[in-house]
């Protein structure tokens, strides 16, 4: 007899080198596929180009080079008309998001573990995609180096490579379940205490907030713009390009260079706005020096020269409101759950906080955003990176922290006010109206002798139906004294007090209130009417039973329904049950 048992797979000799060997071949796949993109738009706008500068093998020479650019590496045009060699510098940022998804994607997977084997170790996921990744790009690198459009060594080495590890990182912490702490103890305690306070927190999302507020208001600020300039931008489209083909490329570029527009507009509200070639800046006070930019459909929104007007300064609307959304983020945002309300201390250096975090991330795209489109006048095109991160720090700072400091206080002195006592509901007022007297309990009967049976009247005739006050027969409590058997005496009937006599004597030293319809004094008091004599006629109640025998479809007994007799005594024989023609039970003689 053999006995089925469930045995874990064995696990593969040497377990983390092998997931990093994995972690490796996934970075070089992650580039792959990247580059394999890129190639696939590049053949698409080189198969439609009515006049193709080069052959198939030129157009994958240029799609590696793109491919690069978009890792931020400048590329460079060995062919110009003035014989010298001209950079390309300006990355299309929304075709980083590729290669940005790809690699953090990459490195989330590799970074869990598999059935078979223990998973790498964060550092060693990190560093394992990236070196996969950066083995394709040096590939990419010497193979675009013989093309139309190589790209610089240098620039690829610093760009590539912070890109890349960047990405692999966040893939990898969020595959750890994105912790906040601690912090390895390598790092000093004192960065490790103020990052791990609620205010750091605090201020690195009120900066989100507000780096949303100004790439949205930048967005917008460029929409408006080339709404105001629609025919510029059309004369361009059509001037650039006769072809659809040539028209719909230069769409996909303007679509790539939507977020650098963004950027562009941002530091246009911000005041240090951008360059439109050396010499050439473009800023809500005017546009100083001769604009030398090659006609492009969102160029066409670029105000026109001259000094500006109130139209050009109703931009400053995009800072104060980053400014005002970071301050109420930071003062009167929502407390997370256990966290103590701060001071106007803490509120403020979040805000200060929050508003150095906005200018550096400011800084970076505007570096990112722009670039150079060749030598001379062309040589820088986009936002100051330094003047358009410290102007975003200095708005978000000087509005920011008011604000925040102003709700915080509005605040605290909220929630220290004194809340009013709860009213406490009032009894209600006793009856003015005297209760009516109770009145006396009627005398019990005196029990019959135990040798006596009970008499049978007569037969008392139509007008005995009327209700006759005296005891009512109960049936036997066991309280009651009990005959004995054989001595001939039938049990005596109790006496049912009244209700108004249960009332009078419900309890020693406690007064029953009489109910709202028994009490004349009480407003809900409605005296009962006396039914008229027909209602006791036998005709009428026959009459009576008759429907309701009809109605009930021959459920009901034939009228009149036959008394239940009462006890007899033992040895008696047992009385006649009634006829029809005895309308009630027998009433006994007083």
């Amino acid at each position: 007899m053999t006995q089925a048992t469930d045995h874990s797979p064995a696990p593969v000799q040497g377990g983390r080198t092998a997931a990093l060997a994995g972690a490796c071949v996934r970075g070089a796949l992650a580039a792959g596929l990247g580059l394999g993109s890129v190639t696939v738009l590049v053949m698409v706008m080189w198969i439609s180009s009515p006049y193709p500068d080069s052959g198939p093998g030129g157009a994958l020479h240029v799609a590696a080079g793109v491919w690069l650019l978009v890792h931020g590496a400048e590329l460079v045009r060995p062919a110009t008309l003035g014989g010298a060699p001209a950079p390309v510098g300006v990355v299309p940022l929304a075709l980083v998001a590729l290669p940005v998804w790809l690699v953090y994607r990459t490195a989330r997977d590799a970074a869990e573990p598999a059935l078979d084997r223990p998973g790498p170790s964060a550092g060693g996921a990190v560093g394992a995609v990236t070196a996969g990744y950066l083995l394709v790009g040096a590939a990419a690198l010497a193979y675009g180096a013989g093309g139309p459009l190589p790209a610089e060594p240098l620039g690829a080495a610093l760009h590539l490579p912070p890109l890349v590890a960047l990405a692999a990182a966040a893939g990898v912490w969020t595959a750890h379940g994105r912790p906040t702490g601690p912090l390895p103890g390598r790092v000093p305690e004192r960065i490790r205490v103020g990052l791990a306070r609620s205010r750091t927190a605090l201020a690195v999302r009120a900066a989100a907030v507000g780096l949303g507020v100004l790439l949205g208001g930048g967005a917008v600020l460029v929409a408006v713009s080339l709404a105001w300039h629609a025919g510029a931008a059309r004369e361009s489209l059509l001037g650039l390009s006769g072809v659809w083909s040539g028209r719909m490329a230069l769409l996909l570029l303007a679509v790539a260079l939507a977020p650098n527009a963004a950027v562009w507009g941002a530091a246009y509200g911000l005041g240090p706005g951008f360059l439109l070639g050396t010499g050439v800046a473009v800023t809500p006070l005017g546009v100083t020096g001769t604009a030398v930019a090659p006609p492009f459909p969102l160029l066409a929104a670029v105000p026109a020269g001259g000094p500006g007007t109130w139209v050009n300064w109703t931009v400053a609307v995009v800072p104060v409101a980053a400014g005002a959304a970071v301050g109420w983020t930071c003062g009167g945002g929502r407390r997370g759950a256990g966290a103590r309300d701060g001071g106007l201390r803490d509120a403020a250096f979040a805000a200060l906080l929050a508003a150095v975090l906005v200018g550096a991330a400011v800084a970076v795209l505007a570096a990112a955003a722009g670039g150079s489109l060749g030598t001379g006048r062309l040589a820088a095109f986009g936002p100051v990176w330094w003047r358009t991160g410290g102007a975003a720090a200095a708005w978000v700072a000087g509005l920011g922290v008011p604000v925040a400091v102003g709700l915080r206080a509005w605040r605290r002195r909220d929630d220290a006010a004194p809340v009013p006592p709860a009213p406490v509901p009032s009894a209600p007022a006793p009856s003015t109206s005297p209760a009516p007297p109770a009145p006396a309990p009627p005398a019990p009967a005196p029990p019959a002798p135990a040798s006596a049976a009970p008499e049978q009247s007569p037969d008392p005739g139509p007008a005995s139906e009327a209700p006759t006050a005296g005891p009512v027969p109960a049936p036997a409590s066991t309280n009651a004294p009990q005959p004995r058997p054989g001595s001939g005496a039938a049990p005596a009937p109790l006496p049912v007090p009244s209700p108004d006599a249960s009332r009078a004597s419900g309890g020693a030293g406690r007064e029953e209130r009489p109910a709202p319809e028994d009490d004349p004094g009480d407003p809900a008091f409605e005296p009962y009417a006396v039914l008229p004599a027909a209602w006791e006629d036998p005709v009428a109640r026959e009459a009576r039973w008759t429907a309701l025998k009809e109605a009930s479809g021959g459920l009901m007994a034939t009228f009149p329904p036959a008394p239940v007799a009462g006890p007899a005594a033992p040895g008696d024989d047992m009385p006649e049950a009634p006829g029809a023609d005895d309308p009630g039970p027998p009433q006994r003689r007083s």
